[in-house]
Parts: structure tokens; C-alpha cells; sequence
């Protein structure tokens, strides 16, 4: 091989995905996907008989908001601040209690789930809950010795038959230990004392019809772990407190039950956690009523003390008067100030003046005699300046008047300091009155201040009573009338339809399941196939290298030569294999005596005896000279179909000897009388030395002048170079592959060697392939003329080959 030349089967060949032909690949295994459904779908009814249906029950409740309904029991203390920063319980913890051990525990005691009855029939045993005729009331019971039964398995189910004298037979289910009793007597089990008892909600019929029950005892906790894990609450919406309860179970009326006294059992421990809290907060509130009862009268009989001892009656109405005096006090003591200060100016003003000087009128001088002399001292002055005026002062008028003036200005003078005085006076006597009161408000603020405080306690303490009182009250109610936490909004109820198993979803499963297996099964095959299986795979390989024949798979009761006449598959398949061979030769220099056609193969195994044998019958029937030559010193095959082979002298003898001549080694073969054999003769140590000599091509020229075909069964190229000798003797070189015996990648030692010229004119000769992998389908005309087949032999045929 060249260092250029790659091997074909190396090289990527881009390829478009035909639908037709990947469907085709699945399709011809059609009787396999019809066992599988068919299979699927029985396996699937057998589940669902043999399957308890189970059906989905619902209940559906509003968790009540305490926060915003009427003032509670625990609203006292909160108003009282006690439950400061502790908010209303989450929905999410209503949840977790109602999905608690505790609250499931008291279910199953409740409803004695721990006890079951069935009636056993020959497909299952059919749970009957309230249905059974028959029940157990369990007066004791020791779990630990059951849960020792059940380890040991010793027996923890026993059957109850009631015969015809009225006598109950208790059959231990492992142990077959029996004991008789009757109904309404006490017995013992091996962990549990208890009677049997008649089912009132039963027809006495049904009891008398009743042949055996078999009951079941379990744990309480294995139960109560079972349900709570069955139980599913949901909240419906994240901004509602709507829950939804839901379980499966077989039994709906159990189902049933079981939630709701699962609500029930919530609303119970709701109402006694309630109750319990108002009793203990009615105890608290009473306790604190006395306490306060004691120190209000402790604070008012110290209020009567303080105003006893201060002599007082109304402190704010007692100030307020002070406070009155006080400003009237006030107010009067600049009044005479006023005044007072008046005086002085008044008096200072008259010591300073002349005679002819005017005095001040309208200052507000209180008293009316100093006003009236200010007035009649201002008169004689005008009237003195008037006189003035047109006569000097020497005038007896104005002497007279002169004399007057100084007159009623002494008089002036002594009013305004009398009037003075009487103010000096009563400005010290007001002084004195408001030092007095305004020290009477002075100790009003410390007075006030105490009694304040005094009056505060009482407040708080009245205020502290009234309140108690009033959530006495309350709380006196709420325990009267205590509402469930928990508003049912639906009861439990159930579905009609089972939800488990769901016959349409099951029997679609099945179908899903019978198609898939064959499909997994068939592509993993080929997924996992390194074989050759039909044409395709060795046209994906080369197209160089034609394949002239695909020979069909014989089974062991066909005969694997062909007959005269014959119209089997088989030799339909030799006759296609020769027109194509004569197709190959129309355009060759060869004559059409004498073709030589070299049969060989990678390995062996493959198939070229049988190649060549059933060929050259096919050319002897086509009354055709031919003759084969075992060319295959190393492992001759010709034996197989010709008993004596090994006895003949062959081509190994005529190699070696040249005193053998052509005529010595020809054999007429037992298969057909136009078909001679040359057999391989005595197998020599040195075959390669043999197939290089001269021999060989003087044995083929002489055999192509007596037979029309010479057909030349080569040993395998791979394993030794014989057939790389003597190929180059060849007209065409028949290259077999044998479907699902020959590997893939062998293929392209076939196209490496007719790359590199050790094979020449090669075409690939299919073996052993199946009916459903030929070519073009085995429908369209190897069976053409024979008699039709039944379906079930078709569907024999086609699952043989699968």
C-alpha cells in the first residue's frame, strides 16, 4: 500500500438520513413489536387486577385569624402587655400541628386504625373496614411483644371463622395455632387481650354468610408514621388560610374518617388550649383584682388624710381665687404707684417753678380738690400775664393777684404732700397684703404636687380595677362560648375515579413499554453490531468494490446445494448472481469460454466453498462447462461436498509432480454432470513455493480450453498470501462476506488490497443474509411463484430470524 493512498474505509462519507430506511431497520422486526405490546398490555391488565385501586379524599378548612375576630382570652394579656412581641400563630404552624405524631396518634386510637380486617379472595385480600361483619375490641394491649411478633414472625394477623354452633375459630396466620371462643367473651392473643363483637351497622345475613375474616394488628406508632406521611396538608393560596387535606387510600370511607378526626382531634386540643388559658387568666385577673382592691382604698384613705391635715376642700379652685387677689393686689399697688409717683413729680415740679409759671393739668391725679386747685392756680396766673401785659406788677390787681397765686399754691403744695403720704401708706399696706398671699401661692404648688401624686395613684388603680373588670368579663364569655380554631369548609370526601393505578395511564405505559423494549433491543444491537448485516453496511464502506450477490440464509432443514430445476430462494439468488456476473464480463476482452472466477475471502468461515460449489451447479444448469479448482492447499473444503475429495489427487499433486497431468486431476463431481472438481490434493508443506511456479498458469491455460467457467476456490487473503500469487490468473475475483460473521472493518482490507493491485476486478458476493435484510426487501420477488404463507407462518418466519 502506498504511503498517498488512504483506505476507503477510513475516509468520512457524509450521509443524508432517510427516514424510510431507519423506520425500514424497525419495521421488518414488526412481529416482535406486536409480542411486545401484546405482552405489555397482558402484564398490564394482571397489574391492575391483582392491584388494589386507591382513591383521593379531600377536606378543605379555614384556620380562623384570632388576631382580627373578638377580643380573646389571650388578648387580656395582651392588652396587658405580657405577650409583648409573641404575634398569632403562622399558618405554617397550623400546618405543622396538624401534621404532627401527637395529633395523628389520637387518630389512630380513635378510630382503632391499628386493627384491620380483610376478606381474602383468590386474586387479594380486600380491606372491609366497617364492612366487617365481625370486630375486635382491644382491652390491652403490649406493643413491645408485638413488635417482637412481627421481627420474628411469629404472627401478628390471625383468621376469625364463625362455625355453624356459633363458636369463633382464631387461627394464628404463621404459627397455625387455633383456639375457639365465642362472641362477647374476652380471650387472649399473644400480645393483646380482646373480645369479638358483632357489627351493629352489619345485617345479621352478612354475619351468618360471613365464613372466615382475617385481622391485622399493627403498631400504633408504624401506623401513625404511615398516615402522616399519607396525609398531605396544602395551603391553597399564600395570601389565604384556606388548608386542603387530602389521602389515598384504598378503603374511602376509611380515608374519610380519617380526616375528619383529624379536623375533629385539631379543634378539640384548639378548644382546650383556649379554655386552659381563659382559666388561667380568669385566676390571674382575680388575684390582681384583690391586690388593687387593697391599695385603691390604701390610696384613698391617704387622700382624706392630706386634705384633712391642710384644710383643704377644692386645691384648684382655692388657687385660683389666690391667684385672683393676688393680681387684684397687683394691679392696685401700681395704681398708687402711679399716683405716688405723680405726687413727687407734681411736688418737685411747684418747688421749682416761678410765679408766673403754668402747672401740669390732666396728669391723672386721683384727687379731685388738688385738680381743682391746679386749675384755679392756672386761672389767676393767665389772668395775672393778661394783666401784666398792658401794666407793670406794682398794679394793685396784680399785687392781689400775686397774692393769691402764692396762696393757692401753698395749698397745692400741702394737698400734693398729704396725698403723698396717704399713698406712702397704702402702698406699704398693699405690699404687705400681697407678700402675705403670694406666700399662700407659694405653698400651693408643694400641696398640689402631693396631692397630684396622690390623685395619680388613685387614677392608675381606678383605671387598673376597671380594666380587670372588664376583661373578667371577656374572659368569663370566652369560656363560656369557646368557637373551633378550625371552619370546615368541605367535609372529607372522595373521588370516583381511583387515582392510583390509572388503568388509561397504565395501559398507555404498557403500550409505550411494548413498542419501546423491541426498539431498545433492536438498536442496541445494531448499536453494539460490528457484523455486516446486509448490502447497506458495504456500501457505506466502498462504493468502489460492486457487490454482484447477497445469497440467503438456509436453514437447517434446506438443502445448501442447488437442485436441478430447483426454484428455492437460494438458487433464484445464484441466478441474479450470475447475470450480474455476465453484466461485469460484457465489456471485457475475455471470450466466452474459458472464465476464470476467483472465490475468496478475509477470513475463513466465510462461505467460498459454498460460493463456488452452488456457482458452478448454477452455470451447470445453465448447461455450462465448469469445473472448480480448490486452490486452498492449506484448508481444503471441496470434501464437504464431495465425499472422496481427500482421496483425489489435486492441484498440490500436479504442482509438484510434473509427471501428473491436467486430465490425472480432473474429477466429475457427484452434483451435477456438467461440473468436474480438481480437488486440492495433498496438502504440501511449502504452498506459497507451489502457487509461484509455472504450474499454475499452465493448469488454468489448459482448463480454460476444455470448460466454459473455471472456478477457482482460493484460501482466505488475509490470513496468507496464496490468493495475492495466483489472482493475477484471474478474469474477476469473487470477494465473500459472510452476513453477521464478518466485521466491518475487515472491509477495507478488501479495498487496500484492490487499491494496492493485489486483487483485481473484485466484486463482493454477500452470504448468509437474512430475508429481511436483502437488499430490496424480500417481498418484491425471491418467493415470487411460490405458494403463499399463512400470517402465523410469517410471523413463525419472522421471528426466527429476529
Amino acid at each position: 500500500m502506498s504511503q498517498q493512498q488512504q483506505p476507503t474505509y477510513n475516509r468520512p462519507q457524509e450521509e443524508e438520513i432517510n427516514l424510510r430506511e431507519e423506520l425500514d431497520k424497525y419495521l421488518r422486526y414488526w412481529p416482535w413489536f406486536v409480542i411486545g405490546v401484546v405482552l405489555a398490555v397482558l402484564l398490564a391488565f394482571i397489574y391492575l387486577n391483582y392491584t388494589t385501586p386507591e382513591y383521593n379524599t379531600t377536606a378543605s378548612i379555614i384556620i380562623k385569624d384570632e388576631e382580627g375576630s373578638a377580643p380573646s382570652e389571650l388578648a387580656a394579656f395582651a392588652d396587658l402587655g405580657m405577650l409583648s412581641g409573641m404575634g398569632a400563630s403562622s399558618i405554617e404552624n397550623e400546618i405543622g400541628i396538624l401534621q404532627s405524631k401527637r395529633l395523628m396518634t389520637n387518630v389512630v386510637k380513635a378510630l382503632n386504625l391499628n386493627v384491620t380486617y380483610f376478606e381474602e379472595t383468590p386474586v387479594k385480600a380486600v380491606e372491609l373496614y366497617e364492612r366487617s361483619p365481625l370486630q375486635l375490641q382491644v382491652l390491652k394491649m403490649d406493643e413491645r411483644i408485638l413488635n417482637r411478633t412481627i421481627e420474628e414472625e411469629t404472627g401478628n394477623s390471625y383468621r376469625i371463622k364463625l362455625s355453624e354452633n356459633g363458636k369463633l375459630q382464631v387461627t394464628n396466620t404463621e404459627t397455625e395455632k387455633t383456639q375457639t371462643t365465642e362472641i362477647g367473651k374476652p380471650f387472649s392473643l399473644d400480645f393483646a387481650e380482646v373480645v369479638v363483637v358483632e357489627n351493629k351497622d352489619i345485617d345479621p345475613l352478612d354475619l351468618a354468610e360471613t365464613e372466615t375474616i382475617l385481622v391485622k394488628f399493627s403498631p400504633v406508632e408504624s401506623v401513625v408514621q404511615k398516615y402522616r406521611e399519607d396525609v398531605q396538608v396544602n395551603l391553597t393560596d399564600k395570601n389565604s388560610s384556606l388548608l386542603e387535606l387530602s389521602l389515598q387510600d384504598p378503603v374511602k370511607s376509611k380515608a374519610q374518617n380519617i380526616l375528619d378526626q383529624l379536623v375533629l382531634e385539631y379543634n378539640r386540643e384548639a378548644i382546650e388550649d383556649k379554655n386552659l388559658v381563659a382559666r388561667n387568666t380568669a385566676s390571674f385577673i382575680d388575684e390582681r383584682l384583690a391586690i388593687i382592691n387593697e391599695e385603691l382604698d390604701s390610696v384613698e384613705v391617704g387622700k382624706e388624710d392630706f386634705k384633712e391635715s391642710n384644710q383643704l376642700t377644692d386645691i384648684q379652685a382655692e388657687s385660683e381665687m389666690f391667684i385672683e387677689n393676688a393680681s387684684e393686689y397687683k394691679k392696685r399697688n401700681q395704681e398708687v404707684g402711679t399716683q405716688l409717683e405723680l405726687a413727687n413729680a407734681m411736688i418737685d415740679f411747684l418747688k421749682a417753678s416761678s410765679e408766673s409759671d403754668l402747672l401740669p393739668a390732666n396728669l391723672g391725679l386721683q384727687g379731685e380738690g388738688v385738680n381743682q386747685q391746679i386749675e384755679e392756680f392756672n386761672s389767676l396766673v393767665l389772668e395775672r400775664n393778661r394783666i401784666l401785659s398792658g401794666s407793670t406788677e406794682r398794679n394793685p390787681v396784680v399785687l392781689r393777684l400775686n397774692s393769691q397765686i402764692n396762696q393757692i399754691k401753698g395749698n397745692i403744695l400741702q394737698s400734693l404732700e398729704r396725698m403723698r403720704s396717704n399713698l406712702q401708706i397704702a402702698q406699704s399696706d398693699l405690699q404687705r397684703q400681697g407678700a402675705a398671699i403670694g406666700s399662700q401661692i407659694a405653698a400651693i404648688p408643694a400641696q398640689e404636687r402631693q396631692y397630684r401624686g396622690i390623685e395619680r395613684q388613685q387614677n392608675i388603680k381606678e383605671a387598673l380595677y376597671l380594666f380587670l373588670l372588664e376583661k373578667r368579663e371577656e374572659n368569663s364569655l370566652s369560656l363560656a362560648v369557646t368557637a373551633p380554631k378550625a371552619k370546615i369548609v368541605d367535609r372529607a370526601y372522595s373521588g370516583d375515579e381511583p387515582v392510583s393505578p390509572k388503568s388509561k395511564i397504565v395501559l398507555l405505559a404498557a403500550l409505550i413499554l411494548g413498542l419501546l423494549i423491541p426498539f431498545l433491543f433492536i438498536y442496541l444491537r445494531d448499536l453494539l453490531n460490528n457484523k455486516i448485516k446486509s448490502r447497506e453496511d458495504i456500501e457505506k464502506a466502498t462504493r468502489e468494490i460492486p457487490i454482484v450477490g447477497e445469497i440467503p440464509k438456509i436453514t437447517k432443514k434446506e438443502s445448501d446445494l442447488i437442485q436441478v430445476n430447483d426454484r428455492s430462494v437460494l438458487s433464484e439468488a445464484f441466478r441474479i448472481m450470475v447475470t450480474n456476473l455476465q453484466y461485469l464480463l460484457v465489456n471485457s476482452d475475455k471470450q466466452e469460454r474459458g472464465i476464470k472466477l476467483f472465490v475468496t475471502s478475509t477470513v475463513k468461515g466465510e462461505g467460498k466453498t459454498f460460493i463456488a460449489f452452488n456457482l458452478g451447479i448454477t452455470f451447470a444448469n445453465m448447461k455450462k462447462k465448469v469445473v472448480i479448482v480448490g486452490a486452498d492447499l492449506r484448508n481444503p473444503q471441496l470434501q464437504r461436498y464431495e465425499t472422496d475429495a481427500r482421496k483425489y489427487k489435486g492441484v498440490s499433486d500436479y504442482l509438484y509432480d510434473p509427471q501428473v497431468n491436467t486430465n490425472d486431476i480432473i474429477t466429475p463431481s457427484n452434483a451435477h454432470s456438467n461440473m468436474d472438481i480438481i480437488a486440492s490434493g495433498s496438502i504440501p508443506p511449502n504452498p506459497s513455493e507451489l502457487l509461484r511456479g509455472d504450474r499454475m498458469a499452465k493448469l488454468l491455460s489448459e482448463l480454460e480450453e476444455i470448460y466454459d467457467y473455471i472456478i477457482v476456490d482460493t484460501a482466505p487473503s488475509m490470513l496468507v498470501a496464496d490468493t495475492f500469487l495466483i489472482n493475477k490468473y484471474a478474469d474477476l475475483t469473487l470477494y465473500v462476506t459472510r452476513a453477521g460473521y464478518t466485521e466491518k472493518k475487515l472491509l477495507g482490507f478488501a479495498v487496500d488490497a484492490k487499491n494496492d493491485g493485489k486483487l483485481h476486478d473484485v466484486s463482493f458476493v454477500l452470504n448468509d443474509v437474512e430475508m429481511a435484510n436483502f437488499g430490496y426487501g424480500n417481498k418484491y420477488g425471491y418467493a415470487y411463484g411460490e405458494e403463499k404463507k399463512s400470517f402465523f407462518k410469517r410471523l413463525k418466519d419472522k421471528a426466527a430470524i429476529f
